[in-house]
């Protein structure tokens, strides 16, 4: 059904899709909605939610395991208080992608974060990342500043924020890993452009803007074409502080 959907749902589908997603949302929910900083264990994911983000799979994949197209990420297995936070970006305007908005315009706070919840504790393994995309010197670009940055242009490495393994931080800081080389292009040009924003202040705005067109592209590369580690889970802390403070996530990655 969802190979289905997938190859025929355009826009005004997903519109459909939206109308069913606000319908479901006036259901009754759970009488303790889990707090959006928290990963809830599976066991507190409200019953029938798998039925109920068919919409978000036409796009994000079966499960939320992401697709080959390339523009949608994966999001099984993302840490609860960043899937939150982006549904709260998309709704509130700080994202803009169309689909998006319509899917979740009219959607609670309180349901949305039973959304990021669900996909957070879905725990699928990741597929052999594909072949490199690169030079060999832009590469080696790549992997110098995602693991060192370039501290004469106040780039900070990307693993003092998305951590050593580059899995990401329970529980607001995604993983970087596992995620196809045009999303990973397309947003760090967003947040360059100011097409994408987050809760102030906005760190990835700020280093997006310090990197060049060829920096994106190296950074890209090297991270697509990385094995998943651990199966992508987010680590409890960071083992510094962060290089600045980021809206939405406190010192360490933690609340």
């Amino acid at each position: 059904m969802i190979d289905s959907l997938r190859t025929r749902l355009r826009p005004l589908a997903l519109w459909g899709a939206a109308l069913a997603c606000s319908a479901a949302a006036a259901a009754p929910g759970p009488a303790d909605p889990v707090p959006a900083t928290s990963v809830a264990p599976a066991a507190t994911v409200p019953a029938g939610m798998a039925s109920r983000v068919l919409a978000c799979t036409t796009c994000h994949g079966k499960e939320g395991r992401a697709t080959a197209e390339g523009y949608f990420p994966r999001i099984a297995g993302k840490p609860a208080g960043y899937l939150h936070n982006q549904l709260l970006n998309f709704r509130d305007g700080r994202r803009s992608y169309p689909q998006m908005g319509y899917l979740i315009e009219h959607l609670t706070d309180d349901y949305l974060r039973e959304m990021a919840v669900h996909f957070a504790a879905l725990d699928l393994p990741y597929p052999p990342p594909p072949a490199p995309q690169g030079t060999p010197a832009q590469l080696e670009q790549g992997r110098a500043l995602v693991q060192q940055g370039d501290a004469a242009r106040k780039i900070p490495a990307c693993v003092q924020c998305h951590g050593a393994a580059m899995t990401g931080v329970a529980p607001s800081i995604p993983g970087l890993l596992g995620l196809p080389r045009d999303y990973l292009n397309s947003q760090l040009g967003a947040w360059k452009t100011g097409q994408r924003k987050a809760q102030s202040p906005d760190c990835m705005a700020d280093v997006a803007r310090q990197l060049t067109p060829e920096d994106v592209s190296a950074v890209s590369a090297w991270l697509a074409a990385q094995p998943v580690p651990g199966n992508g889970k987010p680590v409890a802390s960071l083992s510094g502080p962060m290089p600045a403070r980021c809206g939405g996530v406190a010192e360490g990655g933690r609340p």
